[in-house]
């Protein structure tokens, strides 16, 4: 079966002979189905009203565990965004009733967010959705196929995950 990547590969062969573009082969694949997952992610997530960032957010507070709450710190390295973002992220997500500030008990000046029983259960709903999205996108591979794509990927994905800082 052939697919777009086949081509590209085909047409930068014909045309750069002297490069190897064996990369193209995977990277290529890789990025699309980003593009196609960022899509069906997206489905996912309006259907119960939500955009990707406000499912991030919300479900690294409902991952958590009860009472599902975390500083805006954790947040931000669970996110991987600047803390003016994630200040800006959390007033939209509060005005929405999905999440509330509360002082926290440990430091005078600090605040927990925590998940609102709305923000909960459009966390869990969302993801319910998610995961029957990424089934069918993953139905074509066998259960061990899955597993060895998973690990090929962690192989690739892990030195970026654990970059110190």
């Amino acid at each position: 079966m052939e697919d777009e990547v086949d081509r590209l590969v085909a047409a930068w062969r014909r045309e750069r002979p002297d490069l190897d573009v064996e990369p193209l082969e995977v990277l290529s694949r890789v990025s699309r189905l980003a593009r196609h997952l960022d899509r069906a992610r997206r489905l996912a997530f309006s259907e119960h009203g939500l955009e990707p960032w406000e499912f991030d957010v919300l479900t690294s507070l409902r991952r958590a565990g009860a009472p599902y709450q975390l500083s805006p710190g954790q947040l931000l390295t669970q996110t991987l965004v600047t803390s003016g973002t994630m200040t800006n992220r959390i007033d939209r997500l509060a005005k929405k009733g999905l999440v509330e500030r509360l002082p926290d008990p440990s430091d005078r000046r600090g605040v927990l967010v925590r998940l609102t029983s709305e923000g909960r259960d459009r966390a869990d709903q969302s993801l319910a959705g998610l995961l029957a999205q990424e089934r069918a996108i993953l139905a074509r591979l066998s259960q061990n196929q899955r597993g060895d794509l998973a690990a090929l990927l962690r192989q690739l994905t892990a030195p970026f995950d654990n970059i110190p800082g």
